[in-house]
């Protein structure tokens, strides 16, 4: 075999003539001698094409799709008339499990000529339908369990060797395994199971253990043609969680609950504080985590009607408090200065030491964290957006109730985390809810009467349309979830109803009956119905600070990345995916960008813990990275203050907007008389610099 793009002088007259084999997603190519087999080569480039049967055509995983047409790019003219025609295995699969058309199998069909050859991301043998499409991403497939099925000499009284000792000989002579470990609860197995299997059997093997020997961590009678993973992202709100095949690539099934212990404490610091308080505290919150996870398993298991037990890897990412719960860590050094981490690396389990109810050598990986503040959950999300792969400079935000940030491109990458507190989540708001049917989800203003109109979840219309009272009687109009508290904040001030100061014009009551005295303060009325819904002056100052927590730490990476604006802005986790970029610049939430460069990438850490567990390539990658990334502590840089203060303005008290002015015609300037914080006092005007 040649690999294309070796010195051209070294080749000799036959390899010039070897047949060139081009491989794509992937783009890898080489040359091969006249009837190698195509799962052959493919190996031998580093291609991954899935088997588990060892060439035999029984398992049917190892599928490809060859390409007819002259491929003038790659010079290549490939046609099926380059590779062999169907022998009797591989008939026989058709003819016993089918084959789609165009399909042929690798471990069967040989290399005649030039080809270029699709390997299907797609392919699923014998899996389940996929339930719900959690990711449209195409990851390339290397996972840490490879299934391998071997056929074992039986026992022989002239060579006294043990039936695991031959299990391994046949592993090393078939797949090429050395030096095989195998989980201790499988040992008193391996002979009722090789006797089940009239001596042939499927070896799990698990290729990304603390040693460097790969172990066998499951053994089946016959042959095993599927194994499932785990994808968990545990957050403080909610757990979500990716039922996969290993094999396919295939998200079987996802799903998410919320997370148990918020009966301990709505955010981070009360749960903290809760462990402090009491002795059993921590031990509570540990069990109670890993019995969500361990329910969370039995429903997306049901779902995709698969087996638990045959789960044999499991990806987790969290933020640092509930990475350190999840794994029985006493979170308390997190709670304060200087939030030291217990330990911050990737860490790998066996899933039954955390009490995990799968496959009993099923293994656990948990990705790195970064600081004690930025978690596995902001390292899986760096890992799914990549800033790192890029030149441009790509701000990843995290918005929750303690806001993650990394910044960079492929020079540099800095991180740090803020703490907004609850108030995007409608705590600490007046008539605050969490993103459920009643609650108002979208706002708008009319500038010149003051009257609004808003959508709420669960009704398509909007309340200025014919219907919607009808269709709203059966959630009702609750409350305000996150996404309307800022924009309907962005929209008073649109509107001029707040200055940029943040401070409710009570002269605007005039205007408009909306507007209503709350002794010294104004509040303004969003919807008069069952439930009385105003936005007071008080939710004003709590959404002021916490987006200015945001915006001041954003700015400190900024500054450290010595830059005055970013390129691309990406909003990560399920808050992020309902907020709407131009009024989250509007609020100054975020810095000024191309608002076609602002995306939200939902549940990014979720998708990070995907591609960590589809490819253990990226469990080194994102190790490598989190290592080298800048980790920046707020609340230890002298200008934060200053940049939080400049931050309570709408949009900012110094930085200007340009991109967002292109789009938005911001008011004229207004600043009113705070009356030490309560507004709506005196009025006094200057223009917008």
């Amino acid at each position: 075999m040649r690999i294309e793009g070796e010195n051209e002088t070294n080749m000799t007259e036959t390899s010039v003539k070897e047949p060139l084999v081009l491989f794509m997603p992937s783009g890898k190519r080489g040359r091969f001698p006249v009837g190698t087999p195509v799962l052959e080569a493919a190996r031998k480039l580093g291609v991954y094409v899935e088997s588990v049967c060892g060439g035999r055509a029984t398992c049917g995983r190892c599928q490809i799709e060859v390409q007819e047409g002259n491929f003038a790019k790659h010079k290549i003219v490939s046609s099926l008339d380059h590779i062999s025609e169907k022998g009797p295995k591989e008939e026989r699969y058709e003819k016993i499990r089918g084959l789609p058309e165009g399909r042929r199998l690798s471990c069967s069909a040989l290399i005649l000529g030039d080809l270029v050859v699709d390997v299907p991301q797609d392919t699923v043998i014998n899996a389940q339908v996929v339930r719900k499409a959690a990711s449209d991403r195409v990851i390339e497939r290397n996972a840490a369990v490879q299934l391998c099925y071997v056929e074992v000499d039986e026992p022989d009284m002239h060579k006294p060797l043990g039936d695991l000792d031959r299990l391994k000989v046949m592993l090393e002579k078939d797949w090429g395994w050395k030096d095989l470990l195998i989980a201790p609860h499988l040992i008193p197995q391996v002979q009722s199971i090789l006797r089940k299997g009239n001596w042939g059997v499927t070896a799990a093997i698990h290729r990304d253990m603390d040693s460097s020997r790969p172990f066998i961590v499951a053994l089946y009678p016959g042959l095993k043609n599927e194994a499932y993973g785990i994808a968990c992202d545990i957050g403080s709100t909610t757990i979500a969680m990716h039922l996969v095949s290993l094999l396919s690539g295939r998200i079987v099934a996802s799903s998410g609950t919320s997370n148990p212990q918020i009966r301990f404490g709505e955010d981070l610091m009360s749960r903290v504080s809760y462990v402090m308080m009491n002795p059993d505290g921590r031990e509570a919150m540990t069990k109670a985590v890993r019995e969500a996870v361990n329910g969370l398993i039995g429903k997306v298991c049901a779902e995709g009607e698969v087996s638990r037990h045959d789960i044999l890897d499991m990806v987790f990412v969290a933020n640092p408090i509930m990475h350190h719960l999840f794994l029985g860590i006493d979170p308390t050094e997190l709670g304060q200065a200087p939030f030291a981490l217990a330990v911050s690396g990737a860490l790998q389990y066996w899933a039954h030491e955390l009490d995990i109810e799968v496959n009993r050598g099923a293994r656990l990986y948990t990705l790195p964290c970064i600081a004690g503040h930025v978690g596995a959950d902001a390292a899986g999300a760096t890992l799914s957006e990549g800033p790192y792969r890029q030149d441009r400079m790509m701000l990843l935000v995290d918005v929750g109730t303690n806001a993650e940030i990394v910044l960079g491109n492929r020079n540099r990458v800095v991180a740090a985390s803020s703490p907004t507190g609850p108030a995007f989540e409608g705590a600490e708001i007046s008539s605050g809810q969490r993103a459920a049917p009643g609650a108002i989800e979208r706002v708008r203003i009319d500038p010149a009467t003051l009257e609004p109109r808003f959508r709420v979840i669960g009704v398509d219309k909007w309340s200025d349309e014919d219907g919607f009272a009808e269709a709203a009687a059966s959630v009702g109009v609750t409350g305000i979830c996150g996404s309307a508290i800022i924009e309907v904040v962005a929209e008073m001030y649109l509107s001029g109803i707040i200055s940029e100061d943040g401070v409710v014009d009570g002269t605007m009551a005039e205007k408009s009956p909306r507007i209503l005295a709350n002794g010294r303060t104004f509040s303004y009325l969003l919807h008069d119905g069952e439930q009385r819904i105003t936005v007071t002056q008080n939710d004003i100052r709590a959404i002021q600070l916490a987006k200015s927590a945001l915006y001041a730490g954003i700015k400190l990476l900024m500054e450290k990345q010595g830059i005055d604006h970013v390129d691309t802005i990406r909003f990560a986790g399920a808050f992020g995916s309902f907020i709407d970029p131009k009024y989250a610049m509007v609020l100054g939430l975020i810095p000024d960008c191309d608002l076609n460069e602002v995306k939200a990438v939902g549940n990014a850490a979720g998708t990070g813990a995907l591609m960590a567990l589809l490819n253990r390539d990226h469990r080194r990658e994102i190790e490598r990275t989190v290592a080298r990334i800048e980790k920046i502590e707020t609340a230890l840089e002298p200008n934060f203050q200053q940049l939080f203060v400049n931050a309570m303005a709408l949009p900012n008290k110094v930085d200007p907007f340009p991109e967002l002015a292109k789009v938005v015609t911001l008011p004229e300037r207004k600043v009113l008389a705070d009356d030490g914080g309560e507004g709506g006092g005196r009025r006094r005007r200057r223009s917008r610099e």
